[in-house]
């Protein structure tokens, strides 16, 4: 099986094989190794950086050597999440702001190598998700991710953010990794929530407060606002976000203890649903939404992943009348299993009680 080294610590203590290995991320230009008494087979090289004398005797002993290009504003290589902190938004000056920038110039249609490494970065971003949440070979991971779908605008008055905020810190509290997409409205609401796990529900009353002088993300002091919170309550509990910059305009909240940030977006939807094995609560939203909705039921539908995850509704009026999506979803799943793993409510605890009492099903597919 390959192994990965992703430290100059992991590779002195790797010994004198690398066969089959691959090596992320890793400076060995001011070092001296004597790589000839280094056994050499089919080992990548991914972002490392050498000596000119050592990188040609490494491609001549049939090493794959992929290095970082110059002049990009990000690491296609990186090997690790990133942190709320590299992606603090509304300064121009930030290096995500900047990463957001060079995207948006060919985000249509890029030129070949951007759009190479582009994918070589989202790749790097899959394998460090895979890692965090520490993903079994059967589809499962160690980590019991939920996660958290709703609309991106709703505003930090909205009774339906609270309502999400209690659902995820109860949920962290039960031992649970709440997820969302990392943005405003309800995907802050969820990570805010998971934040403040094991806190009192007096404690969230407050944060929610003091954010709400500023409700909504276009507000001029929607991000400051969050960091002092954050800031106030020291470390914080884990949880994930998996945002995108497609839409990069809008702010990844800063209440996730690592961020899955992809240039895709489409990898992005699809990796998010797919890892909340043990279930996907959905807030009412817009159009993207309810894509997601549609996007989990046919996962479900067809076992993509192996697993049959609950579907929750918050908000009976909206998606039982105003839209009819629930009725819709449970029509499609009749005769299916995972029909008995729909739920609909108005209430926080009874989703928390839901998710605890149906585990994920294995479909048993080969």
């Amino acid at each position: 099986m390959i192994k990965e080294i992703e430290s100059l610590e992991a590779f002195l203590r790797n010994g004198i094989s690398f066969e089959n290995v691959t090596i992320q991320d890793v400076d060995f230009s001011s070092m001296s190794i004597n790589w000839h008494a280094l056994k050499i087979n089919r080992t990548t090289f991914l972002g490392c950086r050498f000596t000119a004398e050592d990188k040609l005797y490494l491609i001549n002993q049939g090493a794959i050597v992929l290095e970082k290009p110059e002049g990009l504003p990000y690491n296609p290589f990186r090997k690790d999440l990133y942190h709320w902190q590299e992606l603090e938004s509304g300064d121009k000056t930030t290096q995500d702001y900047k990463i957001y920038d060079h995207f948006h110039q060919s985000r249509y249609n890029p030129p070949v190598n951007e759009a190479l490494w582009q994918r070589i970065h989202d790749h790097a971003i899959d394998d460090a998700l895979r890692e965090f949440i520490e993903m079994g070979d059967n589809g499962l991971p160690k980590a019991k991710c939920v996660g958290i779908m709703g609309g991106h605008q709703t505003s930090r008055l909205d009774k339906n953010y609270k309502k999400v905020a209690l659902t995820a810190k109860w949920l962290t509290e039960a031992g649970y990794l709440v997820a969302s997409g990392g943005g405003p409205g309800i995907m802050e609401a969820a990570n805010l929530g998971a934040f403040l796990a094991n806190r009192s529900d007096n404690s969230l009353s407050d944060a929610i407060e003091h954010m709400a002088e500023a409700p909504v993300y276009r507000d001029q002091n929607f991000t400051r606002l969050a960091i002092e919170v954050n800031r106030s309550y020291g470390e914080q509990n884990k949880s994930l976000a998996i945002p995108t910059r497609f839409y990069g305009h809008e702010p990844s909240n800063v209440f996730s203890s690592a961020i899955a940030k992809y240039f895709s977006n489409s990898i992005r939807e699809d990796t998010l649903l797919a890892i909340c094995i043990h279930g996907v609560i959905f807030a009412p939203g817009s159009a993207g939404t309810v894509q997601e909705i549609f996007m989990d039921a046919a996962q479900n539908h067809y076992g993509t992943y192996n697993y049959l995850s609950p579907m929750i509704f918050l908000g009976q009026e909206h998606f039982e009348y105003d839209t009819m999506i629930f009725p819709l979803v449970r029509r499609l799943a009749r005769h299916h299993p995972y029909a008995n793993l729909l739920a609909l409510t108005d209430q926080p605890e009874e989703i928390v009680t839901f998710i605890e009492n149906h585990p994920p099903i294995p479909t048993n597919s080969h």
